[in-house]
């Protein structure tokens, strides 16, 4: 009984960061959908009742949840040129999502922004500004730069390989039970790509997300 006590009295306290944490690693165990109060406190070894002390309700987790990885997306370098910010801040989204794909069902779904999300999004548009966006192109800049990179992790965290002998696996499958001449372009794609040695589907991020700076840019010089 003493060294059960003991062991109990030695648990750190609970906080509102170590639910947001235990949620954290729920999320990243089971998803989204495994995040409720009683999943969390399991993670903590606690009764669900115990966090409705530092957390309103399940809501309020999932506000905490998206703040947190709002807060682990680095923010753009007031200095830094526009193109270049957006080009790191997307870089660290993709990172950051990749880590906890479960968030890109959460991170716009909220109704309640906390400080981290809405620090977040000003600095972004901050940057816009300072480059020379006007508010709308600010706007239209922020959503296509985002929908980029939540597509991109999305796709990245679909995909059925990751190393390039899992590649050189599926697309020769393919390849393979391809009739014939029926798909003259995808066979050339597979063949004068993908199996190209040294491919990365990873490396197609940075090639598309230029494509969309480039076309910012010159929007943006169309309107200066």
């Amino acid at each position: 009984m003493a060294t059960g006590s003991g062991r109990r009295g030695h648990r750190p306290a609970l906080t509102r960061e170590r639910i947001v944490e235990a949620a954290v690693r729920v999320a990243d165990a089971g998803g989204a959908t495994a995040v409720s109060m009683r999943n969390v406190g399991r993670e903590l070894g606690v009764e669900a009742m115990s966090l409705y002390h530092h957390i309103a309700n399940k809501d309020a987790l999932l506000d905490a949840l998206v703040d947190r990885i709002f807060a682990d997306i680095e923010l753009p370098e007031r200095d830094r040129p526009w193109r270049a910010a957006m080009r790191d801040r997307a870089a660290s989204a993709r990172a950051v999502l990749a880590r906890h794909p479960w968030a890109l069902s959460l991170v716009d779904s909220r109704p309640t922004p906390g400080p981290a999300l809405l620090r977040h999004h000003d600095a972004v548009l901050g940057s816009l500004r300072r480059g020379g966006f006007p508010v709308a192109l600010a706007a239209h800049a922020f959503s296509v730069i985002d929908a980029y990179v939540y597509g991109f992790v999305l796709t990245e965290s679909s995909l059925p390989f990751q190393s390039e002998g899992e590649v050189a696996d599926v697309a020769g499958g393919i390849l393979a039970a391809m009739p014939g001449d029926a798909y003259p372009y995808l066979a050339e794609l597979i063949t004068e790509h993908a199996l190209v040695p040294g491919y990365s589907h990873r490396d197609e991020f940075g090639f598309g997300l230029d494509l969309v700076l480039d076309g910012l840019e010159d929007r943006l010089a169309r309107v200066s």
